[in-house]
């Protein structure tokens, strides 16, 4: 599992801009990784067709660094999650990166805040999952005819926040299914601490969702070691983190 101390990110081969709409992490001639903002929809989703709002494919444009076409999402985060997002430059590159996200050979580390805790310090969740109804959307439900979802966690440290008991959890999706860590933390009785679709959050006010894509790490080149990147903890989950031992 990546380190969780502080950010080590692989040299780019290409110097990094500091004059972007989204932070940028890493850039090479093939990739690009982004810090998303939590709250910043990845596309226009058909909830937001009908209305102005910012969107990271409004930025693209801004993101060529002189080719010709834009870069695409290789992956996708959801809105309120927050951390690396994976870009590729040009086909060839997409191409590429898609056939490791199916292969799962491009590794994920999530950081989440939960409310209260596993009792073991480490495990995997094993539940498959489905959508709820053709009404909700993306939304799921743990369903036993649903797909086969994996979840491996580790927990980081455990505090209290406003006097609740809270634990910082590492989560790797061993699957890719939709809302699949929210809803395997969800089902296993500690739900991720501002989630207002699966946990206790309310819709407006809450301290925003305490999910973070903190590392991810891309064996792109055949000759060269894994290009490993990893974004900093965004500030609605400082003072959660650091409740549970964080120190950065």
């Amino acid at each position: 599992m990546a380190q969780t101390d502080r950010p080590e990110n692989s040299k780019p081969q290409e110097p990094v801009a500091t004059d972007l709409p989204v932070p940028l992490l890493y850039r090479d001639a093939m990739m690009l990784v982004l810090d998303k903002p939590a709250g910043l929809p990845v596309h226009r989703g058909p909830q937001a067709k009908r209305r102005t709002i910012p969107v990271l494919t409004d930025h693209l444009d801004a993101l060529r660094f002189g080719l010709p076409r834009r870069p695409e999402l290789a992956h996708r985060l959801d809105k309120d999650t927050s951390g690396c997002l994976v870009l590729g430059r040009h086909p060839r590159a997409m191409a590429e990166l898609n056939q490791m996200f199916r292969d799962g050979r491009i590794d994920k580390t999530y950081w989440a805040i939960v409310q209260g805790g596993p009792e073991a310090e480490e495990g995997v969740i094993d539940l498959p999952l489905a959508r709820r109804s053709p009404e909700r959307g993306w939304w799921m439900k743990v369903d036993p005819a649903g797909l086969p979802s994996q979840t491996r966690y580790r927990v980081l440290g455990r505090g209290e926040l406003d006097g609740a008991p809270i634990a910082w959890l590492a989560m790797e999706p061993l699957t890719g299914r939709t809302h699949q860590l929210r809803v395997h933390c969800q089902a296993s009785g500690w739900p991720m601490l501002g989630d207002e679709i699966y946990g206790e959050a309310p819709r407006e006010g809450g301290p925003g969702l305490q999910l973070h894509a903190r590392s991810i790490t891309v064996p792109l080149y055949k000759k060269r070691d894994p290009i490993a990147v990893e974004a900093p903890p965004p500030p609605h989950m400082l003072a959660a983190l650091r409740a549970c031992g964080w120190d950065g």
